[in-house]
């Protein structure tokens, strides 16, 4: 029986090119941040004009939530596993938690995008324009995203900062980047339009490490 249980953890160990998932998230996220910034206006009380013209961009940048959100899971499982037995309990819960509220308020956010697209395709356009239920979809979309979802991910990035500085399995110039990152979205989120490519650009970093650490040891 223990030989059993030796096997089955051996088959199921993560292989050492897992770590592209962290890139295969970045990639994908910023490319949803251009096509949602190409077609959709900063502004969250604008008219909604958008609605009758950029509907194809939007709906494929909607259509890659769900691909970065199971890269981003795949992502957290890499950190788990590069951690394994140093994994501290506290730590291990701030993170994974903070990883997971941020992955469901993107959804969340996403989703209120798409139920606005939906009703644009089976009505009118124009009587979703300057409609008080665009208007509450765009500010509820606005305050999901750059009040909540980004301050999960500076909590998410605080929190491995610190995990990658106390267990050495990243330089610490990595944790010490993802310390300022993580200030710039909790104190400067509002003011920097450009706020959601942070956690994508520290991701970027920590994964392209681990995958050439693994590639290099294996």
């Amino acid at each position: 029986m223990p030989e059993n249980g030796t096997l089955v953890r051996a088959r199921l160990k993560t292989p050492k090119s897992a770590a592209i998932a962290g890139i295969v998230f970045s990639l994908v996220m910023f490319e949803i941040f251009w096509l949602l910034r190409q077609s959709i206006p900063a502004d969250p009380l604008e008219s909604g004009t958008w609605l009758t013209t950029n509907t194809s961009t939007i709906a494929l940048a909607l259509n890659l939530v769900p691909f970065a959100g199971v890269a981003f899971l795949w992502f957290i499982g890499v950190l788990r596993d590069r951690l394994g037995q140093q994994e501290d309990r506290f730590f291990a819960t701030v993170f994974l938690g903070s990883g997971l509220l941020f992955l469901a308020m993107l959804f969340e956010a996403a989703a209120v995008i798409g139920a606005v697209m939906l009703l644009a395709t089976t009505a009118d356009p124009n009587e979703l324009i300057n409609s008080p239920t665009l208007r509450f979809a765009r500010a509820a979309t606005y305050i999901i995203m750059n009040v909540y979802a980004i301050k999960m991910a500076a909590v998410f990035m605080f929190s491995t900062s610190t995990v990658v500085i106390y267990t050495g399995i990243a330089p610490r110039w990595i944790a010490h980047t993802g310390y300022i990152l993580a200030l710039l979205l909790l104190l400067g989120s509002y003011y920097i339009s450009w706020s959601f490519a942070v956690l994508p650009i520290w991701v970027f970093l920590i994964s392209a490490y681990i995958l050439a650490d693994n590639l290099r040891t294996r």
